[in-house]
């Protein structure tokens, strides 16, 4: 049965706070699993110029990106018809903004002012194509790789019915992502600016393959600490002012 427009939009796309006068939107794709409520907390820092809105999908399980990528952008193309906008993506958020970025292009001609990508390599890049893969790992080596890399909680690991609702989304998330592949573009396809971020102390990410994607200006910002780096609440503030501070810039040179 399909869901009426207003509950499908409302399952797909969380907004952090409404603000009806904002020139433009920050579109955020969460990491494999979650990302939520961290993003939640951005829609009180975010200028009153910028509104966010966070990408749900996340049930049913996707099997792939193109599922993915065709749900967020039947609920948010009206809304990016509306004003300027920008796409923000953590890991597995950051293919997610590229797949629909690419999509809105090829598909409709719509252009985000600027993509701000973080913690993850270029899908198509070398590094990507021979990272490992962890969703067909056991639950308890699994468990092992996540603890490892930091950033979930540990009252959510110590909780074993938790863990049971928790595992299966983000295994589902990272079966996508580990299976994504497309080739790098001949030429860029988009004109607007591209940043990525990530943690200096984080697994080595091809960033620099990135730059494939825009003819316009491409940044490299590294911050302390892992994976998870974003959620230091120092790197937090970096990123939020950096990235008001670019989407204003933008929506002045887009007008």
């Amino acid at each position: 049965m399909e869901l009426p427009a207003t509950n499908r939009m409302e399952k797909v796309i969380s907004c952090f706070k409404k603000s009806p006068d904002a020139v433009a939107r920050l579109i955020c794709f969460p990491w494999a699993g979650g990302g939520s409520i961290h993003y939640a907390r951005w829609g009180n820092v975010l200028s009153s110029s910028i509104e966010g809105r966070e990408s749900r999908a996340k049930e049913p399980f996707f099997q792939n990106m193109q599922q993915v990528v065709d749900e967020v952008i039947s609920v948010l193309l009206p809304l990016l018809k509306e004003k300027p906008f920008a796409l923000f993506g953590h890991s597995f958020g950051a293919f997610t903004s590229f797949a629909v970025a690419d999509a809105l292009k090829r598909l409709h001609n719509l252009e985000p002012v600027h993509i701000f990508l973080s913690g993850a390599s270029a899908p198509y890049s070398e590094t990507r194509i021979q990272a490992p893969k962890r969703s067909d790992l056991s639950d308890d080596d699994f468990l092992k790789w996540l603890i490892s890399i930091g950033g979930t909680p540990p009252e959510l690991l110590a909780n074993p019915e938790v863990l049971k609702l928790f595992l299966p989304a983000l295994k589902a998330d990272l079966h996508i992502v580990e299976n994504y592949r497309c080739n790098e573009p001949d030429i860029p396809f988009l004109s607007c600016a591209v940043t990525c971020f990530d943690g200096k102390d984080d697994i080595p990410h091809d960033l620099p393959a990135w730059k494939s994607i825009t003819s316009g200006d491409f940044t490299v910002r590294m911050l302390d600490g892992s994976h998870f780096y974003l959620k230091e609440s120092g790197n937090e503030k970096i990123i939020l002012d950096y990235v008001t501070k670019q989407v204003e810039t933008s929506e002045m040179d887009y007008l």
